[in-house]
């Protein structure tokens, strides 16, 4: 089954189209503006491929609705919409790109993939917030988790390369990229996660804050007579990283550290202290840990910040060989000798990981 996975996110629409053996036959990325991707540039390229057997589209969110992948219809295409307002900034991209990819293959199967799907497993003590129960019920507020087809991927990755199977490890999954979240998987299955109703919780991030105190936005709120709209462009597009120092490219923060400059020696101090703290969190709820995984812009390509992290956590049992740990690229083992616990890095495939899922449900339906 030839794959085609489209993959819309805020800033690019991402082309593969994979064979029945995952190999890349095709791959293209289409630039995202203000007001979408070009759809012309888009349909001119697939008409230049080969038609798909089926296609597999990545989706942000699912809601409590979908707790796997599922075959687009008329009313899948509706409820997908409906969920837009769990999801401003990614769900009408991904809306778009499937009207569109439809359009060209009208008669090919779609399958929606979900980043929030692999984390319906995370039990309620975890997924809970200590709101009233009104709230829960009215509004479906739990913690969702996003990267979900990141973290499936790299958990299942990480136990092959260590030749383990994947029901019997303990695995933190670390997706760093300009987005950033961790999740604790457990027998192939997320147990806890750090990002939660919104893609705003957890880590510290390139432009988006992480985890801050709510009573500091109503303070400022009060003191500052800041719109929720105000504090929401903020904490998305003006913290973080970019807030600490100045930017959100990680490679040009490292430089900057290197050469003594203090705001980007406190960024890197306040993101390593808050992954440190995120792995040790995920690590108590799997009761330990056997294999850390990194993944993502950053988790692939910063040995410093793989370095930094593994130091931090060298009493749950994590070194890096600092050789592999530098030259890492693709898939890599860089764990020190002796060291109890596997420290890994990840290349990023959701397409894979889609068209897994897509496969699996078009042949078991």
């Amino acid at each position: 089954m030839r794959i085609l996975v489209v993959n819309a996110g805020s800033s690019s629409l991402k082309l593969r189209l994979l064979d029945q053996h995952d190999t890349l036959l095709r791959s293209e990325d289409l630039p995202a503006g203000p007001d979408g991707f070009d759809l012309a540039r888009l349909d001119g390229a697939l008409g230049e491929w080969p038609v798909p057997d089926a296609v597999g589209h990545r989706v942000v969110h699912g809601g409590t609705d979908y707790t796997g992948p599922v075959r687009i219809d008329n009313k899948v295409r509706q409820r997908l919409a409906e969920l837009t307002d769990l999801a401003p900034l990614h769900q009408p991209t991904s809306l778009a790109a499937i009207d569109a990819v439809t359009t060209r293959f009208p008669d090919v199967p779609a399958v929606a993939c979900f980043d929030t799907a692999f984390h319906t497993t995370i039990p309620a003590a975890a997924a809970t917030y200590p709101i009233p129960k009104e709230w829960r019920n009215r509004y479906a507020i739990r913690r969702y988790g996003f990267h979900g087809l990141s973290h499936a991927y790299c958990s299942r990755r990480a136990a092959e390369l260590v030749g383990l199977p994947l029901q019997g490890v303990r695995i933190v999954t670390c997706h760093l990229g300009a987005g950033a979240s961790l999740t604790a998987v457990a027998g192939g299955r997320s147990i806890d996660t750090t990002m939660g109703f919104t893609p705003l919780e957890g880590l510290v991030m390139a432009t988006r804050s992480g985890t801050i105190d709510p009573g500091l936005l109503l303070w400022l709120e009060e003191h500052e007579h800041l719109t929720p709209h105000d504090i929401a462009t903020t904490l998305e597009h003006h913290s973080g990283l970019t807030a600490l120092a100045g930017t959100g490219d990680m490679r040009t923060i490292e430089a900057a550290a290197h050469r003594g400059e203090a705001d980007a020696t406190l960024a890197l101090d306040v993101y390593t202290h808050r992954l440190a703290a995120g792995i040790a969190a995920m690590t108590a709820t799997l009761g330990g840990l056997d294999i850390l995984a990194f993944t993502g812009g950053v988790g692939e390509n910063s040995p410093t910040i793989r370095q930094r992290a593994t130091e931090r956590l060298a009493f749950l049992g994590t070194a890096v060989d600092p050789a592999r740990n530098t030259t890492a690229h693709g898939d890599t083992n860089i764990t020190a000798t002796g060291a109890p616990v596997h420290t890994l890095v990840i290349a990023a495939r959701e397409d894979l990981q889609i068209a897994h899922e897509t496969r699996h449900l078009l042949s078991s339906g």
